[in-house]
């Protein structure tokens, strides 16, 4: 049995080269389905019904330690965001740990620059938030999750939740 403890460490990179000033905690963006209302008779009220592969718009801050050039120069172009990590867990059968690698990229375009703070002796807090108009998850090689909104393509668990939407289409 595998015990999935933490996050070892990560590394962010911006079109393959690394950012070197990227904050210690970067959120990831949240998924919200677009919905319509289904009611009428025979339903006791309404209730909302997901459209599959149609997610609402999709946003991530990107941290800064500080501003600094490779802060400015995200804000000036697309963003292509690799970031590549490691969980840490423990294989209990013979208590030795564990690592499975996490990859995940996000493109998309800045949409507003946030310079921070200047106070002594502490980092601005700089943060860009950008867009994303495709994503890709994937722990131990395996698809977690790829949403590319120009192409598409929403694929789940390795699982192509469109295949049969787009023979239609």
């Amino acid at each position: 049995m595998n015990v999935q403890g933490v996050l070892n460490n990560y590394r962010v990179y911006n079109h393959g080269n690394r950012v070197i000033g990227a904050g210690d905690e970067f959120p990831l963006p949240s998924f919200d389905n677009t919905t319509y209302t289904v009611t009428g008779a025979g339903f006791l009220g309404e209730f909302e019904q997901p459209v599959v592969g149609h997610i609402k718009s999709i946003e991530t801050e990107i941290p800064f330690r500080v501003m600094d050039k490779e802060a400015f120069e995200m804000m000036g172009s697309n963003i292509n965001l690799t970031i590549r990590g490691s969980y840490q867990g423990l294989k209990t059968e013979d208590n030795e740990n564990k690592y499975t690698p996490v990859r995940i990229v996000m493109k998309g375009k800045n949409k507003n620059f946030e310079g921070g703070k200047l106070k002594l002796a502490e980092g601005t807090d700089t943060k860009i938030k950008a867009e994303l108009w495709y994503i890709l998850i994937e722990i131990d090689g395996e698809t977690m999750l790829e949403l590319d909104k120009f192409n598409s393509k929403y694929i789940v668990c390795g699982k192509d939740m469109l295949a049969e939407v787009n023979k239609f289409c």
